[in-house]
């Protein structure tokens, strides 16, 4: 029971976050309201997060956190083609 241990859980807990509330949220909004285009950014941006969270069960820090901002920035985008 070390430090990579938590590191796991962590791992985990960013797959399953991005992976369900990004898939299961934007994704439905994408396309109830017909935008292939916000569609594919989070699909792009859960991709990301769970490359992300793969780098952090590998102990990659810099990948790490490149993979979340990829994702955070993908995820803006699809957001910003649902609201304009």
């Amino acid at each position: 029971m070390g430090g990579g241990n938590d590191f796991e859980k962590y791992a985990v807990a960013v797959i399953i976050v991005f992976g369900a509330l990004i898939i299961g949220g934007l994704m439905a909004a994408s396309l109830s309201f017909g935008h292939r285009n916000g569609f594919l950014f989070a699909l792009g941006g859960a991709t990301a997060a769970w490359i992300s969270g793969n780098a952090l069960l590998l102990d990659r820090p810099r990948i790490y956190a490149l993979f979340v901002a990829i994702a955070a920035v993908m995820l803006i985008a699809s957001t910003i083609t649902l609201v304009a």
